[in-house]
């Protein structure tokens, strides 16, 4: 009971759910309302990074760098700069939009600030409502996070004039290394190797498709002031050429407001490696080796690992002699990151540099022991780094999965309500709870899941544990996906690029393909859970029956028949007793136990007997699906031997979906009998004949080119919709003729919509 009471103390800390004794104060729109704060963390969960040298996590100084400190960014990232913060005895400040205001980095903070309306043009992109906010709290000093405004020269610039710390670079750097055409021509001169390309900017699509013919297809078009995988597109030929400069520009205003391009040479089969560098402004710069970030959708890393498999103790050398070389050359001070493309040759191309604190910074924490934040606060007050290159090594191997609110088949986001949200015990950096909305307004992120191993090997290992551990219910996510690349064949292998995810998913990931003893493991969970409640069921409307039968046979010793059917296979499963414990496929037993770990894993207020914890209908009556308020939807047995982890999602009738191996199945448990006659039902038809196209997701529409009457070929572009900052082209689905419209640019369409109607 004391892990459980631990638990929960850590989780309403990080949440800012339990009151303390003091109070602090939320600006919203001019009023103050006054709120508790959040305790401060103590045991696991006060650390978020290698603790193998304490003394690196704090400054040697007696003084704190800085008194207060605001965070000009939302979710996640400012959850992260807040826990060092408080860490230091730094007092913290939140922005937040209309749209955030019950969000938990609000709720994290000292003080809170609104800033503005939902679109993060109004709002986190708006400097005069940020520095108003710095003004009126009296804030020292601004961490920018990443995205927004963290690369913005005129945002550091501004601070400077005021007299508030930016905890970044100077803006000369941000200017330099944020244009991506400077960039270049700064990182060639600093004796960095560069992508061939073109040296200017692009000023149309008839430009981008002359200069693409130039330095011969494929090119990738992308934001010179860009990053994130926004405002990018690689084009094969002229007319995904004139497509893509339209598609990039426009993404490029919404998430920079800036719609300059550039364009060159799209390496083929390219890993993604990046350095992270530290520098200070006494002179010291060093790098803390590689991040490989090859798995990728959208140009958006999605699975990063700290080292890499491929890079040579030489070239990791030569990567991190240039990515100092070129930070010296922008005189850098403050966290930075150099990105590489690297063929198949180790040979190593310069990519871009990113003059703030990287999403996947955790996994470099892991590794070198050094806190990210606590360095970037130290540098921004003038106060020297505390680890020189002599001090950096690589300690074990650290694996990070990037957890998304989208549709794994087509990597399209899912805003939605988090109606459950249980995290596992590693490391998981987040801003969202149970409750939280994942708003269409911004990035579509949940979290950071991250594990730490002695070996690649361990570290993925426990990252499939945690995945499987992970409760998310109220939006399309993909966990799924995350898990099936970790037990990919070439991913264990090291053998990824920048095109895996392309390759191996190329139609998306519609679930895991059960192997034979996955399908065998998941009937005997469904069969069991749904024998338990039929148990109880009868042992509640039939009780003096059962008290009868027990006392002239032996239940242990009388089979019980059910056939579960897992994707339309019949599975029959035999089980003795009432401990539910033996159960048979055929021949072949199948000794189910429950995990010992499962029930101390389970948070407070959940199902309090491990017996009981299966039986998910036991709160409302068996013709309702399953209440899993205050109940833990995660199991875990050992079946014959191995480790294994489900999820109950939901329960209708004798339908049970369980989640397994990343996947949600929909299995039936039935009688013998029922099973037979089930069989021998036609199967449903589908209706042909739905010629609509309907909104993949939640966004706004940003154009439409169908009109009534008009001849659509298979995947023509009709329209095009915007979510969370990223534009999808909606295509016809086969050779139709267009009957109806129903929708117009800048109207805001739910997910399922009808937009297009077919004749």
């Amino acid at each position: 009971m004391a892990s459980r009471i631990f638990r929960l103390s850590t989780r309403q800390w990080r949440y800012g759910l339990q009151p303390a004794a003091s109070l602090v104060h939320q600006r919203y729109l001019g009023s103050v309302v006054l709120r508790h704060a959040a305790p401060k963390p103590s045991g696991k969960h006060s650390v978020f990074w290698n603790t193998s040298n304490p003394s690196r996590n704090c400054s040697s100084e007696s003084r704190k760098p800085f008194e207060k400190v605001l965070v000009a960014n939302r979710g996640e990232i400012a959850c992260r700069v807040f826990r060092t913060c408080k860490e230091l005895g730094i007092k913290t400040v939140a922005v937040y939009s209309v749209a955030d205001q019950n969000s938990v980095h609000v709720r994290e903070a000292d003080e809170a600030v609104c800033i503005g309306p939902a679109p993060s043009a109004q709002s986190y992109l708006n400097i005069d409502a940020v520095v108003a906010a710095v003004k009126s709290t009296g804030a020292s000093a601004v961490h920018p996070g990443y995205g927004f405004l963290s690369e913005n020269k005129l945002f550091a610039k501004r601070l400077a004039d005021e007299g508030v710390a930016f905890i970044g670079p100077g803006s000369f750097a941000i200017h330099a290394m944020g244009d991506k055409i400077e960039s270049k021509k700064i990182a060639k001169d600093a004796g960095v190797n560069v992508i061939p390309g073109y040296d200017g900017i692009v000023e149309s699509a008839e430009d981008a498709v002359r200069l693409a013919n130039e330095i011969g297809y494929p090119v990738m078009l992308k934001a010179s002031a860009g990053g994130g995988g926004k405002g990018m597109r690689v084009v094969r030929d002229d007319s995904q050429c004139k497509e893509g400069f339209d598609l990039a520009t426009a993404e490029a205003v919404s998430s920079f407001n800036d719609h300059r391009l550039l364009i060159e040479k799209f390496i083929e089969e390219p890993r993604h490696i990046e350095i992270q560098i530290l520098a200070d402004t006494h002179g010291n710069c060093i790098y803390l080796n590689e991040r490989e970030c090859s798995i990728q959708r959208r140009n958006q890393k999605v699975i990063e690992e700290a080292p890499s498999t491929f890079l040579t103790p030489e070239t990791r050398k030569a990567m991190g002699e240039q990515a100092v070389a070129l930070a010296r050359a922008v005189d850098y001070c403050s966290a930075g990151t150099v990105e590489f493309l690297v063929d198949n040759k180790r040979n190593f191309y310069f990519l871009e540099m990113n003059t703030r604190l990287q999403v996947e910074h955790p996994i470099t924490e892991c590794i070198s022991g050094v806190d990210m934040v606590s360095e970037m606060l130290r540098v921004a007050a003038g106060w020297p780094l505390t680890i020189g290159q002599d001090d950096i090594g690589i300690k074990g191997w650290a694996v990070e999965c990037r957890v998304y609110a989208e549709d794994p088949k087509r990597f399209l986001p899912s805003p939605g309500h988090l109606r459950l949200c249980r995290e596992p015990e590693v490391r998981v950096d987040t801003g969202v709870t149970e409750g939280s909305t994942i708003s269409m307004f911004y990035d579509p992120m949940i979290s950071k899941v991250v594990t730490h191993g002695a070996s690649r090997d361990e570290a993925i290992e426990e990252m499939i544990d945690a995945l499987d551990s992970y409760a998310i219910r109220g939006v399309r996510h993909n966990l799924s996906i995350l898990r099936d690349v970790l037990n990919h064949p070439r991913f264990r292998e090291g053998n990824i690029s920048t095109n895996f995810l392309a390759e191996e998913y190329p139609k998306g990931f519609d679930g895991h393909l059960l192997t034979e003893s996955e399908t065998n493991e998941l009937a005997v969970t469904a069969a069991m859970l749904e024998a338990r409640r039929l148990q109880r069921v009868a042992n509640a409307l039939y009780d003096d029956y059962f008290k009868t039968r027990s006392t002239e046979e032996d239940d242990s010793l009388k089979p019980f028949r059910l056939v579960a059917v897992v994707n339309g296979k019949h599975v029959p499963v035999t089980y003795y007793g009432n401990d539910g414990t033996r159960f048979y496929i055929g021949d072949k037993e199948m000794d189910v136990t429950l995990f010992d770990d499962t029930e101390a894993d389970l948070p407070e207020g959940a199902v309090e007997n491990p017996e009981m914890m299966n039986d998910f209908s036991t709160a409302t009556p068996p013709e309702y699906g399953i209440d899993l308020i205050g109940v833990d939807p995660r199991i875990v047995f050992t079946i014959n031997g191995r480790k294994t982890a489900f999820q109950v999602v939901d329960r209708k009738g004798t339908q049970w979906s369980l989640q397994h191996c990343g996947t949600v199945y929909d299995v039936n448990v039935l009688s013998p009998t029922e099973a037979d006659a089930a069989a021998r039902l036609p199967a449903k038809s589908t209706d042909a004949g739905m010629k609509k196209l309907l909104a993949p997701l939640t966004g706004k529409i940003v154009s439409v080119s169908a009109k009534p009457g008009d001849k659509a070929g298979e995947d023509e572009a009709l329209a095009v919709l915007e979510a969370m900052k990223m534009q999808d082209v909606l295509r016809s689905p086969g050779d139709f003729t267009v009957k109806q419209v129903f929708c117009e640019p800048d109207q805001v369409v739910q997910e399922g919509d009808i937009l297009i109607e077919f004749e």
